[in-house]
Order: C-alpha cells, then sequence, then structure tokens
C-alpha cells in the first residue's frame, strides 16, 4: 500500500546514531491526518485518497430571536465543506489534500493516518513552499557573475547586458532578471526517515526540509528507483 501524510515542520535539531555519529534532522509534526473522501475511478475517473489535516475552529454569530438562537453567519467552515466533513464523519479541516494511489480501495472513509506509516530507513520525498525571499538581484535569485569590484569598473552587482539593441532589438523571453524570490512549491526526492516517534507523532527526517517553521509539508514514497 503505497504511503502519504501530511505534517507541519516543528524545526531542525540534531542526534546521534548508533555508531555515534552526529546526523542534521528535521523535525516534522506528522499527523494525525483523517481519510475525508475515496476517490474510485467508476465514480470519479481515478483512483485517489483525501486526506484532513489540523482540526479547524468555527465560529458562530447567533441571534436571539423571540428565545430562538438563529444561526446568521459561520466564520472558517462553509456549508458545503461542512456536509463534506460530515459525511466522512470527522470534524473540520484546516488542510484537505490529495493524494493519486491505485490502491485507494484500500482506504476506508474517516479512517486514521498517523506517523507510524513510516519507519526509520524508508527514502521519501518532501514538498513544501519555500521561504519568500523578497524582491531579490539577479546574483542571489539566479546565480548570476557579478562584474569586476575595482573602483573603476562602475559594473559590480548589476544584471549586465540584455540583448543588442539593433539585432534582435529586444529581450527574449525568460531572460533572467531580477524579482521576487521564494514562495514557490519545491520537493526534495529520497530524503532518510531517521526516527519516528508513534506516541508524538514525530517523523525525524536527514538534513533540510524546504519551507519555513510551522508551514504545511507533504510526505510521499519516493518515486526515485533504488539501485
Amino acid at each position: 500500500m503505497k504511503k502519504a501524510i501530511l505534517a507541519t515542520k516543528i524545526g531542525m535539531t540534531q542526534i546521534f546514531d548508533e555508531d555515534g555519529t552526529l546526523v542534521p534532522v528535521t523535525v516534522l509534526q506528522a499527523g494525525p491526518c483523517v481519510v475525508t473522501q475515496v476517490k474510485t475511478v467508476s465514480n470519479d475517473g481515478y483512483s485517489a485518497v483525501q486526506v484532513g489535516f489540523v482540526d479547524k475552529k468555527t465560529k458562530e454569530n447567533v441571534k436571539d430571536k423571540s428565545g430562538k438562537k438563529e444561526v446568521i453567519h459561520r466564520h472558517g467552515v462553509n456549508k458545503p465543506l461542512q456536509g463534506h466533513f460530515a459525511k466522512a464523519g470527522v470534524s473540520c479541516k484546516r488542510y484537505v489534500r490529495e493524494f493519486k494511489f491505485e490502491n485507494a480501495e484500500e482506504y476506508t472513509l474517516g479512517a486514521e493516518i498517523k506517523a507510524d506509516i513510516f519507519a526509520a530507513g524508508d527514502k521519501i520525498d518532501v514538498s513544501a513552499i519555500s521561504k519568500g525571499k523578497g524582491f531579490q538581484g539577479a546574483i542571489k535569485r539566479l546565480g548570476q557573475h557579478r562584474g569586476p569590484m575595482a573602483h573603476g569598473s562602475k559594473f559590480h552587482r548589476h544584471q549586465g547586458s540584455n540583448g543588442a539593441c539593433s539585432s534582435p532589438s529586444r529581450v527574449f523571453k525568460g531572460k533572467g532578471m531580477p524579482g521576487h524570490m521564494g514562495c514557490v512549491k519545491v520537493t526534495v526526492q529520497n530524503l532518510s526517515v531517521v526516527k519516528v516517534d508513534a506516541e508524538q507523532n514525530l517523523i525525524l527526517v536527514k538534513g533540510a526540509v524546504p519551507g519555513p517553521k510551522k508551514a504545511l509539508v507533504t510526505i510521499k514514497e519516493t518515486v526515485r528507483v533504488q539501485a
């Protein structure tokens, strides 16, 4: 059965393995997630599992009218989503994601997915939204070379030539330029699971994971074929 789970990034630390080697790890709060929908080929045209993560609080503005309480507005979750979660028999969730699995029928509606679906030594792919860096120049954003740093060069950290003036008399599409950096989806493949704490739903992954602290992280089985 293919495995996947949603998590939030807690931060980085370091541990020692059995050989006494120091290993830098990223701590992820993985789950518990619940199955909110199971999609099948016959009903939806493809096979997938939809999971929810982190309970979402809902507020209700109540108007007392002649002794009867009437709900006039709900914050956080609209009625269609409330009905969707109620059908699965779960509470309203903050994050809802879908995983395309060929064996989606093996999952049951409302089932709980915890961190113990992974074990130490597993290879995983991790996806998250990277940290935002704001507006950055071409050197930091794209790794372009700088100019001479001597006083008379007058060209230090500029971008350089964008193209000839007479021909083609324009700048080609895709030309690397300064601009907004970060806040994009980044996937790191073939990371190793160092340790799993099933009681606290923690997964320790070797190395760095994209995104800031408290970021939503998607963990899947790696798609790389091991040699």
